[in-house]
């Protein structure tokens, strides 16, 4: 039997419907006879064990599974005759009958959230902006140096620290006259001028000297990560131990080796470089059309979504973390907590997005066809040295294919919304794309 379907607020709903008695009752008896045939139990042959003792021994639990199982496939049945999408997994409860006669229906209320309607918005007040850049020369010199930078090895100088100097200080940070959790360090190492420590950390620094000891007061920005001195002033008292300067390894054959170039030396090199960079370039300026088709999508599409899935989505964040976490060798993460709510904004744009490119993917007909999926693997596999053997192993992964099949579909959505929006042309250059800062 089905119930009203009501709506409990926004996505929720609320179904009424029922289990027939008799259709639990033929289960369990058709379960308990399989269970007479194989059942031992003390005194007693297998299969000739009397039904009453079957049923004292096994009844419960095999009535709960029947119940469990009608209940499902009557559910089923109601959603279908309901026209509603369910979104996450329904809540039951039992409806208390009045009366003690034996019911011959078992009623039940199902809350679940169904999928909102999504109609996607009018794009054609929108520019997007179509971004390039060429690889030159100057930027692969660049990457170079910094690729030198990173095999720096430091010699201790007896002079005053500058830019690129390697600092091992210790210090002490107090809030109100109180050390702070994470204000304190022994023998940490930093590099002047690199802005991994706050920028008025690092002024304080310069120009400090082997053996030197020096106290000054930071304010903390309102937005630091650290919510215990967020927005307060704190007093530093830090001890310069060491001052060493960079020593760039000489741009020779045995520096290309050393980044894995075999032979060919450093014109290799300077290529292998190029062609990172052209590949890095085009993956980014890529990503930045999507981005900027993604965010008009969501502008122009208010969309309410279940919490359901954004909690789905938040468990998928936070293992990814936490794996990632370990992987990077830190301690006792596998139990640590972890807030979800930093990552909610996050899971609930990945929810909406979902909701928005699947309409829009139905409406528009955008899923990519098999031959756009072979060209893409087959270019992708190119990169390799058995490419028909890549082809064949994307193939036989439904993983990796559905990869695929996404990221082509998220090119499709890209190109359909170019052409309802407007495109203009805009040259970025190489620290602009790359988020250097000047």
């Amino acid at each position: 039997m089905l119930g009203n379907l009501e709506i409990v607020s926004g996505l929720e709903r609320r179904l009424t419907f029922s289990v027939s008695a008799a259709e639990v009752d033929t289960a369990v008896a058709s379960r308990l006879k399989v269970i007479a045939k194989t059942a031992k139990l003390p005194g007693f042959r297998p299969g000739k064990v009397p039904q009453k003792i079957l049923q004292q021994q096994y009844g419960f639990h095999v009535r709960q599974e029947a119940l469990s199982q009608s209940l499902q496939k009557s559910f089923g049945e109601a959603v279908q005759q309901s026209g509603v999408r369910i979104a996450g997994d329904p809540a039951f409860e039992p409806v208390v009958a009045e009366g003690t006669a034996q019911p011959s229906e078992f009623a039940f209320t199902a809350v679940f959230e169904v999928y909102p309607e999504v109609k996607v918005g009018d794009l054609a007040g929108r520019t997007f902006e179509r971004l390039s850049l060429e690889v030159s020369d100057a930027d692969v010199n660049k990457t170079i140096e910094t690729m030198r930078e990173q095999s720096a090895t430091y010699e201790p100088v007896l002079r005053a620290g500058e830019a690129t100097d390697r600092l091992t200080i210790s210090y002490v940070g107090k809030v109100d006259g109180e050390a702070f959790a994470g204000g304190t360090a022994e023998n940490q190492t930093m590099i002047l001028g690199k802005g991994r420590m706050l920028p008025e950390f690092e002024t304080q620094l310069m120009g400090a000297s082997a053996g030197q000891s020096l106290t000054f007061d930071l304010q903390f920005p309102d937005d630091y990560h650290g919510k215990e001195v967020a927005g307060k002033k704190a007093q530093f008292e830090v001890t310069v131990s060491e001052v060493a300067a960079a020593q760039l390894p000489a741009l020779d054959e045995a520096f290309a080796k050393a980044q894995g170039v075999v032979e060919g030396g450093i014109d290799k090199l300077l290529q292998e470089v190029r062609k990172n960079l052209e590949s890095e370039v085009k993956f980014r300026l890529q990503s930045q059309m999507k981005t900027q088709v993604m965010d008009a999508l969501i502008e122009v599409t208010p969309v309410e979504v279940p919490k359901a899935l954004v909690d789905s989505e938040l468990e998928i964040l936070e293992k990814e973390t936490r794996q990632g976490l370990i992987e990077r060798g830190i301690p006792n993460q596998e139990n640590m907590p972890i807030p979800r709510d930093i990552f909610e904004p996050k899971a609930k744009r990945r929810v909406m997005l979902g909701l928005i490119l699947a309409e829009v993917t139905r409406h528009e007909s955008l899923q990519p066809a098999a031959d756009q999926v072979r060209a893409h693997v087959t270019q992708m596999a190119q990169s390799y040295e058995n490419p028909d053997e890549v082809v064949s192993w994307v193939y036989s992964q439904p993983d990796q294919l559905r990869q695929v099949e996404m990221i082509l579909l998220e090119e499709n959505v890209v190109t359909w919304a170019q052409g309802k929006g407007q495109t203009v042309d805009k040259i970025m250059t190489f620290d602009e794309l790359m988020g250097y800062k000047k």
